[in-house]
């Protein structure tokens, strides 16, 4: 039997979450957190001073007081001097950010290879660059409070193929030694997930998909307001869902793959564009399709089809209220949702289909990285003071 919290328990989760409110909706008065919270006056006040003493967060009067009677104090994260690391790592490019409390990125790093791709020493080499050149950049007495990276499921090796889980914990471990300090690590999809429902357009929807095109397809699930990760934080690779068993074979070993009908070699091949790859080639391939261009145009309606198919199919089993496309599915999906909408209408049930919206990442290319922001940001939420700013 769990014992039952003690006050002490009870404090320190009052604490992160009254942290968490003000990192997620931004500058929020003492009133708003007593009514959203459901705390009296005075703790939210305790709780809000030992924020305040302890560097996370600063009180001040709202630039509006024009009001009757006295203005409630505005709660303000502290995000100059409480930041998180994030990284992702792309097909074809590689990212790092300096995150403060609040969401706001500081500062940040990039570096791209259209078309090529990089072996896995090499990425966490730059990242490792990366992140030193972050922290140097960063105020004197400034505190990290975590770092944590958001790569693909499948790691290419620099002496052979992409293999499977674990391969995100093998990028953990070697990223965290070379940059000298503990990385989280989540999968692509999962973190895009997470960073469209925290700052993007699954923002105030507890159950979404996400779908993330890059290369491969990867993909996340919010359940409830809660990431859906699995067993070993590995789920939702939605790319590996079978749609067609009289398909091509995938490189995960399996035949007909959702990844195999809607990925980037596939869609390029078919929009008469063999032989490239990366952003760039999807772009030109959805412009020439726009353009009147009969083979991408055909292409875009093939892919736009199978993508319809396999969203239809989470539609039924998950009931999701939104399903968001982002990296290259963000330029696909606006070029195919007559095929996409025209497949859920046939084949999903009307009551999952009634309340759902498709949208495009609001935050573009960088969904993973913002999610692996949030994944850093964890164990502060889980005991705000334990960490203080000096």
């Amino acid at each position: 039997m769990r014992a039952a919290p003690t006050q002490e328990d009870i404090r320190r989760q009052n604490l992160g979450a009254l942290l968490r409110r003000v990192h997620l909706l931004g500058p929020v008065s003492r009133a708003q957190l007593t009514a959203g919270m459901g705390l009296n006056r005075s703790t939210i006040g305790a709780l809000t001073a030992d924020l305040t003493e302890a560097g996370l967060v600063l009180e001040e009067l709202p630039r509006d007081t024009a009001g009757r009677g006295r203005p409630s104090l505005v709660v303000r994260a502290r995000s100059q001097s409480v930041y998180a690391l994030a990284f992702a790592v792309g097909a074809d490019r590689l990212l790092a950010a300096r995150v403060g409390l609040g969401g706001v990125v500081l500062d940040r790093r990039e570096v791209e290879r259209p078309g090529g791709a990089f072996g896995l020493d090499e990425s966490v080499e730059r990242l490792a660059d990366f992140a030193a050149h972050l922290t140097a950049s960063a105020e004197p007495q400034a505190l990290c409070v975590g770092a944590a990276a958001a790569v693909p499921a499948a790691i290419a090796r620099d002496d052979g193929p992409a293999h499977a889980p674990p391969g995100p914990e093998r990028y953990g471990a070697l990223l965290a030694d070379a940059a000298g300090r503990t990385v989280r690590v989540g999968t692509t999809g999962n973190l895009g997930a997470l960073g469209e429902h925290t700052r993007g357009a699954a923002v105030g929807h507890d159950d979404a998909v996400y779908l993330h095109g890059d290369g491969g397809i990867s993909g996340g699930i919010i359940a409830r307001g809660r990431p859906l990760t699995g067993a070993d934080g590995f789920a939702a690779e939605l790319g590996h869902m079978v749609v067609n068993p009289h398909g091509r074979r995938c490189w995960c070993g399996s035949t007909g793959c959702w990844e195999t009908e809607i990925g980037e070699p596939t869609l390029l091949t078919r929009a008469g564009h063999p032989g490239t790859r990366g952003r760039d080639a999807v772009h030109r391939a959805v412009d020439a399709a726009a353009r009147g261009d009969k083979d991408a145009e055909e292409g875009l309606r093939s892919v736009g089809d199978w993508l319809g198919i396999g969203v239809a199919n989470l539609v039924n089993i998950l009931n999701p209220r939104i399903v968001i496309f982002g990296g290259t599915l963000r330029l696909v999906y606006p070029a195919a949702a007559a095929q996409v909408r025209s497949r859920i209408n046939r084949t999903t049930l009307p009551t999952h289909r009634e309340h759902l919206r498709l949208r495009t990442a609001l935050l573009a290319d960088d969904a993973p990285l913002h999610g692996a922001a949030e994944l850093a940001f964890t164990e502060l939420f889980e005991n705000p003071l334990e960490f203080t700013p000096a």
